[in-house]
């Protein structure tokens, strides 16, 4: 009888322990359970990264930073819509979230310690700049790093491309794309007023005309002319002659062109012309010998495209081989 007691308590006792066990048992599986669901079901963050070339291992912020001025090759623009403060400004730069641009040869190098003038903000994110334009509104490009200096901004939009090519400000050359683009240059004041003839060369009938007017390229006859008496108020001055003009290169010079004046009906006229400095040119009227002086009076300060209606129409111009000397 003891004996059977005895057995009777061990196996109680072994049931409870394995009682025990399977509570600890299920216990634990329902609680792994319940941890795995927590982690399944729970939000996972994740850190955009900023846009880092493959190759350099630098970011987007970075890599616009990288140069103090970025030139706008114009020439190399793809696509059917114009972004209209890229195809007229000269340069641009991205700096502390403030998007400058040089957009006038008057004072270029000087404006802004050579940035130009504060024109908007932008914004990054990975592999895109947002450009908010005073003027002309938010711009989304993708930027993608050709060279060590070259970047391609592609408007996602209008499928747009424009090619800049940085440069640092001391090592920049502004004269030549002065120089290159002098015909923005004559339109950069709302009129040229004639403050010196010279007392030899032979009379002709340009002696007579003291003030010139030049448009952009596309809106008609793009220069007049007057025979008013000089310093005038600019509103009254009244264009007795109109026509055309045109600039071009003379072979081996740097800093002097032709400037061809068409009249209407009354044939051409010929200059040699120099820049005496940013509000002073001289003609050098090449049939009769003399030599005149006009002064830029009245100066158009751009800020964007709409200050100055189909300039996008015409190409700004730098020659490929400054491209090879300032990409050294």
């Amino acid at each position: 009888m003891f004996w059977f007691l005895k057995n009777e308590i061990e196996n109680t006792q072994r049931m409870k322990t394995i009682k025990l066990f399977s509570v600890i048992f299920l216990s634990s599986l329902l609680l792994t359970s319940c941890v795995a669901e927590v982690v399944v079901e729970e939000d996972v963050y994740i850190e955009p990264q900023p846009f880092v070339n493959s190759n350099t291992g630098i970011s987007l912020g970075a890599l616009l930073n990288m140069y103090e001025i970025w030139y706008i090759d114009i020439e190399r623009t793809q696509g059917n819509v114009e972004i209209p403060f890229l195809q007229k400004a000269f340069t641009v730069s991205f700096k502390n979230g403030t998007f400058f641009a040089n957009n006038n040869l008057v004072g270029m190098g000087n404006n802004g310690n050579g940035f130009g003038l504060d024109v908007g903000i932008y914004d990054l994110f990975r592999k895109e700049v947002d450009i908010i334009h005073d003027i002309d509104g938010k711009y989304t490009f993708q930027v993608t790093q050709f060279s060590n200096n070259e970047i391609e901004l592609y408007d996602i939009h209008s499928q747009t491309s424009y090619y800049l090519i940085g440069h640092q400000r001391n090592s920049f050359d502004y004269d030549s794309v002065f120089y290159d683009n002098i015909h923005y240059f004559l339109q950069e004041y709302k009129t040229w007023e004639k403050v010196f003839t010279s007392e030899y060369g032979v009379l002709n009938e340009f002696d007579n005309e003291n003030y010139l007017k030049f448009s952009y390229h596309g809106s008609g006859e793009n220069f007049k002319s007057s025979q008013d008496a000089v310093g005038i108020p600019i509103q009254d001055i009244f264009y007795d002659y109109t026509g055309h003009y045109e600039v071009r290169d003379i072979i081996n010079t740097f800093d002097k062109k032709t400037l061809t004046l068409d009249y209407d009906y009354l044939g051409n006229e010929f200059f040699e012309l120099s820049v005496i400095n940013d509000s002073k040119i001289e003609l050098f009227h090449s049939r009769s010998k003399t030599v005149y002086q006009f002064v830029g009076r009245g100066h158009i300060q751009f800020k964007s495209s709409g200050n100055k209606k189909g300039i996008q129409n015409e190409k700004k111009r730098f020659k490929k081989a400054d491209f090879m000397k300032l990409s050294k």
